[in-house]
C-alpha cells in the first residue's frame, strides 16, 4: 500500500489512453485484466465519486485526474514496487504502440524502397525502458501471445516485431468494437503472424506463382506489344485468390463473385477460373467467334465456371467490367445480394463477394466511398466483402504519393467502416495466403468488410506499350534488378528442402508445354456440374418488346388487395395526411374516385407480390416518395421507427407472398444505380426499381448508364430488367429539377437495348410496371414520370382502365370526337405537355383543326401504332412534334427520323418547343411562363 504522499501522476498524461482502455475492459469484465489492476480498480470503484459502469471515457478520465489531484490513497497489490509498476505500464504502452503503429515499420515493400514511418513509439527508450530491463519479466494481458503469463522484455519485443513488423502489417486499432479488436489481436499474436504450411501446400503455392508468372511471360513474347495489363510483380494475387476459392467452402461458401479492373484480369481468367489458354490466344489473334453485336476487349470480359475444391464444387464468377475501373464494385455487390436472396436464410454465408482493386483507384474513385457506405445498410449489406488491393505503389502513371492521395495508405478509405486492414508483402505468397484465411474467418465471424493490401510492384508500364522509366526511373532501376516473386519463393523452398532447383524449373517447363497446346497443366474446372439455385435465362432470349401480355386485374382482386394495403395495425397512429391517402385509395378501389398515380403504382406492386413476383424499390426518398405520393411505409406518430413504429403494408398482403422491399438509400446515385443494375442482372424474376429523387440526379450516375445499363447486352450479352424512374417535367422549378435529360437516353438507344417511356395517365403506370415482369422480356425500362401529374385530376384513370384495359398503350390517340377529315395538323407529344396542349386547344376552339396523339413509348419506337393513328387524319398535311424541352434537348432530334419514316410523302414534320438553350430550363418563373405560352402559340397558331 502506498502512502497518501506518493503521487500517481504516472497514471495520467501520455499514459491516460492506455489506463482508460484497461479500466473499460475491467468494467466490461473484471477478470479480463491482470489481478493487480483488478484489485486497484475494485478499490477505485469504492472511492467517493468513482465512476459507474456505464459512464463514457471522458468521465472516466476526469475521475482519474481528480483522484490524482487529491493524491488520494490508492490500493495496489500488497508490496508492489512502485518503479516496477511504472515499468509495467511502460511495457503495456510499448505493446499498444506496436499494435497501433507497427505497420509503419513492417517489411512490406518487395523493392525495399519504402521508408519506415511513425516508428518513434516502437523504441523501448521512448517509453523509459532501458537495456537493464530486457531480462526482466513483465506480465501480459489475457490472450496476448498465446496466453503467456509473463515474458522477458527482450522476448516480448521479438514477438512484437515478428507479429507486427514482418511481412504483414496490421491496422485494427481504429475499430471501436473491443470484441473485434481482441479477435484480431489474439489471432495474429497467437500465430506471431507466421503461416504454417506443410510441404505439399507450399508446392501448390509455388505452382500457382509459377503459372501466374509464366503465362505473363509467354503472352509477352508471343503477342508482342499487345495490351494485356500484366500481373507481373503481383503474382501472389493468384495464389491468394486460389487459396480463398479452395478453402472458403469449409465455411459454407458456395459461390464467389469477383469484381476487378484490368490489371491481372487475363491471369485470373486462365489460372483461377480455368479459361482455356487456346480461347485466350484466339482473342489475341482476332480469331474468337463474334457472337455479340459489338463485343468487348478481352481484358473487360467476364467469365464463370465451377471449380473443384476439397469442400465440393465452387461456382466462381468474374463480372464484366468496362474501363471505368471501380464502377464494377457496386454491380458485384448488387449481384451478390440477389444471389443471396435465392439461397434464403444462409445466403450471406453461401455467396461471397470479392473485389480486387488498384491502389490509386481504390482511394481515388468516389464510388468506393459509396460502396463502403452501403456495406452495412439494411437494404444493401451482403454480409461482408473481401477486398484485395493490388498495390503496385505507382497507381496509373505517378509514383509520388503526394499526387495520388492525402492519406498515409491507399487503404485508409476503408477505415470509414472500421474494416481491418491487412498489409502484406507480395513477395511472400505464404503470408498472402495466411492473411486471406484471416480475412475469411473475420468475415464469417463479424459479417463485415475486410481489406488485404497486397504490396507489390508493376514490372512493366501501365500497359505493355508504356516505358515506365520515363516517369519513374529510380523505381524501375529497382524493378529491373528484382528477380521476381517466383524466383524468390522457389529459392526459399529449395533452402527448406521442399523442392529441388530442378523441380522448380520443371514447373515452368510443364506450364509452357501446356500453353503450347492451349491447355492447362492442372484442370480444376468442372464442365458437367449443375449447381443449385441456377437462374434460367433461356426463357428471356429472343423475345420482343411488343409480345402480347394481359396486365389487367379483375375488380374483385383490386378491392381485395386495396383492403389489405390500406390497413394499419391496431393502435397505430397515422398522420392525418396519410390517413386521408389510405381512405382515398380505398374509395378508388371500388370506383368511387379515379385512380391517382400512387394508387396505380401500389396496386401494381400488390398484385405482383401476391402472385409470387418480388418487388425491390430503392432511391433517396422511396418509402414516402419524393413528392409524397407513394407512402409505402407508414409511420406511427407516437413511436420511433425502431420500436415497431414503421409498417409496410405491402409486406403483409398474404401468407407466402413474394418479398417487397422499399429502401431509402444513401445519398448517392452512381453506386446505388450500379448496385441495382447488378441486382437486376441476377434477379430476372423480380421487379427491381431505382428511383431518382429528381430525374436530373441521374447525371451523377452517367457512367453506370453508359457502360452498363444501355450497353451491357451488346457488349457482354447481359440481359437486365432494371426499371429506372426519373421524375421529369417543366413546372418552373429551374434548371436542375425539370429535365431527366431525355435526349441523353434516346441518344443511347439502338438495337432494342432499352425501353424509354413517358406515360401520361395513371393506369399506364400500372400496366407498364406489370408488363415489365409479366412478359418474358428483360430490357431496362426508363420511365420519365411527371411530377405534376401525380395529383393532376385529368391524368387520373377510371377503375375500368385497370380492370378492362388489358395492356400498356405505346400510343394513345386523340380522344375527341370530330370529323377527322377536317383535321389540318396532327401534334405528336409525350408526357405532361399533352395537358397544356389540350387545354389551350379547347380554349382556342381548335378541336376540329388539331388532333393530339400521345407517344407514350419513345423507344423501341411503335411504328405501326403511330402509322395507324396518322392514317386517321388523311387530309392533315402537317405533323408536328411538340415538347416542353428546348429544341436542342428533349426527344426531337433523336426521334424525328423515326417519325419521318411513317409520314406520307405529302406530309411535313414541324416543331414546337422551347428555344435552344445551354441550360435544361430557366430559373425565372416569368420566363418559364412566357416560354410555355410561346410553345402553345407555335403549336396551335396557323399561318
Amino acid at each position: 500500500m502506498m502512502d497518501d504522499k506518493q503521487s500517481f501522476s504516472y497514471l495520467f498524461g501520455s499514459n491516460a489512453p492506455y489506463i482508460e482502455e484497461l479500466y473499460e475492459n475491467f468494467l466490461n469484465d473484471p477478470n479480463s485484466v491482470d489481478e493487480h489492476w483488478k484489485q486497484y480498480f475494485t478499490q477505485l470503484a469504492a472511492q467517493p465519486g468513482a465512476v459507474e459502469r456505464d459512464v463514457a471515457h471522458r468521465p472516466i478520465q476526469e475521475s482519474f485526474a481528480n483522484l490524482a489531484k487529491r493524491k488520494a490513497t490508492a490500493a495496489v497489490s500488497g508490496g508492489m514496487d512502485f518503479n516496477l509498476m511504472q515499468k509495467q505500464v511502460s511495457v503495456l504502452r510499448l505493446m499498444s504502440a506496436y499494435r497501433i503503429q507497427g505497420a509503419g515499420a513492417a517489411q512490406l515493400d518487395p523493392l525495399k524502397r519504402r521508408q519506415a514511418t511513425n516508428i518513434e513509439a516502437l523504441s523501448p527508450a521512448y517509453h523509459g525502458l532501458t537495456d537493464a530491463d530486457m531480462a526482466v519479466q513483465f506480465r501480459m494481458g489475457e490472450g496476448d501471445f498465446a496466453g503467456s503469463d509473463k515474458l522477458q522484455l527482450s522476448e516480448l519485443i521479438s514477438k512484437l516485431k515478428q507479429t507486427y513488423c514482418g511481412h504483414i502489417g496490421i491496422e485494427y486499432m481504429h475499430i471501436s468494437d473491443s470484441e473485434e479488436r481482441r479477435w484480431i489481436r489474439n489471432r495474429f499474436e497467437t500465430d506471431l503472424s507466421t503461416p504454417k504450411y506443410n510441404a505439399e501446400e507450399k508446392r501448390r503455392i509455388l505452382k500457382q506463382i509459377t503459372a501466374a508468372e509464366t503465362l505473363e511471360r509467354y503472352l509477352h513474347t508471343k503477342y508482342v506489344g499487345q495490351k494485356r495489363f500484366s500481373l507481373e510483380g503481383g503474382e501472389s494475387t493468384i495464389a491468394g485468390l486460389n487459396y480463398l476459392i479452395q478453402n472458403s467452402g469449409q465455411d459454407g461458401v458456395e459461390e464467389v463473385i469477383i469484381g476487378m479492373a484490368h490489371r491481372g484480369r487475363l491471369n485470373v481468367l486462365v489460372n483461377t477460373l480455368g479459361k482455356l489458354p487456346r480461347d485466350l490466344f484466339a482473342e489475341f489473334e482476332g480469331k474468337a467467334e463474334a457472337t455479340l453485336p459489338s463485343g468487348d476487349v478481352k481484358y473487360h470480359m467476364g467469365f464463370s465456371s465451377d471449380i473443384a475444391t476439397p469442400h465440393g464444387p465452387m461456382h466462381v464468377s468474374l463480372a464484366f467490367n468496362p474501363s471505368h475501373l471501380e464502377i464494377v464494385n457496386p454491380v458485384v455487390e448488387g449481384s451478390a445480394r440477389a444471389r443471396q436472396r435465392r439461397y434464403g436464410a444462409n445466403g450471406q454465408e453461401a455467396i461471397l463477394p470479392v473485389l480486387i482493386h488498384g491502389d490509386s483507384a481504390f482511394i481515388g474513385l468516389g464510388v468506393n466511398q459509396a460502396t463502403f457506405n452501403l456495406s452495412k445498410t439494411r437494404g444493401y449489406t451482403t454480409g461482408g466483402t473481401i477486398h484485395i488491393v493490388i498495390n503496385n505503389q505507382i497507381g496509373f502513371t505517378t509514383s509520388d504519393v503526394r499526387d495520388t492521395r492525402s492519406t498515409a495508405y491507399c487503404t485508409d478509405i476503408a477505415k470509414m467502416v472500421e474494416a481491418p486492414i491487412l498489409h502484406v508483402n507480395g513477395d511472400d505468397p505464404e503470408a498472402v495466403c495466411y492473411v486471406m484465411q484471416v480475412a475469411m474467418d473475420y468475415r464469417k465471424q463479424f459479417k463485415k468488410d475486410v481489406v488485404i493490401d497486397l504490396v507489390c510492384y508493376r514490372k512493366l508500364g501501365h500497359n505493355e506499350g508504356d516505358d515506365p522509366f520515363l516517369t519513374q526511373p529510380m523505381m524501375y532501376k529497382a524493378v529491373s534488378k528484382h528477380p521476381g516473386t517466383r524466383a524468390i519463393y522457389a529459392e526459399k523452398l529449395v533452402n527448406e528442402g521442399v523442392v529441388t532447383a530442378d523441380e522448380a524449373e520443371c514447373f515452368i517447363q510443364e506450364y509452357r508445354d501446356a500453353l503450347d497446346k492451349g491447355e492447362h497443366v492442372e484442370q480444376t474446372r468442372i464442365t458437367d456440374y449443375q449447381r443449385k439455385n441456377l437462374m434460367d435465362w433461356s426463357q428471356y432470349n429472343g423475345t420482343e418488346w411488343d409480345m402480347p401480355v394481359d396486365t389487367s386485374l379483375p375488380a374483385a382482386d383490386v378491392k381485395r388487395l386495396a383492403d389489405k394495403f390500406t390497413e394499419a395495425p391496431e393502435n397505430f397512429q397515422l398522420h392525418n395526411t396519410v390517413k386521408k391517402v389510405l381512405e382515398n385509395r380505398k374509395a378508388m378501389s371500388v370506383g368511387e374516385q379515379p385512380l391517382d398515380w400512387g394508387m396505380a403504382e401500389t396496386l401494381a406492386y400488390a398484385s405482383l407480390v401476391t402472385n409470387g413476383t418480388g418487388v425491390r424499390i430503392s432511391g433517396e426518398d422511396s418509402g414516402r416518395g419524393t413528392f409524397s405520393h407513394r407512402h409505402a411505409v407508414l409511420h406511427d406518430q407516437n413511436r420511433e421507427k425502431s420500436d415497431a413504429g414503421a409498417y409496410i403494408p405491402l409486406q403483409h398482403m398474404a401468407d407466402g407472398q413474394a418479398d417487397f422491399m422499399v429502401i431509402d438509400s444513401i445519398l448517392n446515385e452512381e453506386a446505388v444505380l450500379a448496385y441495382e443494375y447488378g441486382f437486376a442482372c441476377s434477379a430476372p424474376d423480380k421487379l427491381t426499381i431505382w428511383e431518382a429523387q429528381f430525374g436530373d440526379f441521374a447525371n451523377g450516375a452517367q457512367v453506370a448508364i453508359d457502360q452498363f445499363i444501355t450497353s451491357g447486352e451488346t457488349k457482354w450479352g447481359r440481359l437486365c430488367g432494371l426499371t429506372v424512374l426519373l421524375p421529369h417535367g417543366y413546372d418552373g422549378q429551374g434548371p436542375e429539377h425539370s429535365s431527366g435529360r431525355l435526349e441523353r437516353w434516346l441518344q443511347l438507344c439502338s438495337e432494342h437495348n432499352i425501353q424509354v417511356v413517358m406515360p401520361s395517365e395513371a393506369a399506364q403506370m400500372f400496366h407498364m410496371l406489370r408488363r415489365q415482369v409479366l412478359r418474358p422480356y428483360r430490357k431496362p425500362l426508363i420511365v420519365f414520370m411527371s411530377k405534376r401529374l401525380l395529383r393532376f385530376k385529368d391524368s387520373m384513370s377510371p377503375l375500368s382502365d385497370v380492370t378492362e384495359g388489358s395492356a400498356f398503350r405505346p400510343v394513345i390517340g386523340d380522344v375527341e370526337e370530330r370529323d377527322n377529315s377536317k383535321v389540318k395538323r396532327v401534334i405528336i407529344c409525350a408526357g405532361q405537355v399533352y395537358y397544356d396542349l389540350a387545354k389551350a386547344r379547347a380554349e382556342r376552339e381548335l378541336v376540329d383543326d388539331v388532333a393530339i396523339v400521345r407517344l407514350e413509348q419513345l423507344y423501341p419506337f411503335p411504328y405501326q401504332e403511330i402509322k395507324a393513328e396518322l392514317a386517321k387524319y388523311s387530309n392533315a398535311r402537317e405533323v408536328m412534334w411538340a415538347q416542353e424541352e428546348p429544341r436542342n434537348q428533349g426527344a426531337f432530334y433523336q426521334i424525328r427520323h423515326r417519325i419521318e419514316r411513317v409520314l406520307e410523302p405529302s406530309q411535313t414534320l414541324t416543331f414546337a418547343g422551347r428555344p435552344t438553350s445551354a441550360s435544361p430550363a430557366v430559373g425565372y418563373m416569368s420566363k418559364h411562363v412566357a416560354q410555355l405560352k410561346q410553345l402553345l402559340d407555335d403549336a396551335l397558331n396557323f399561318n
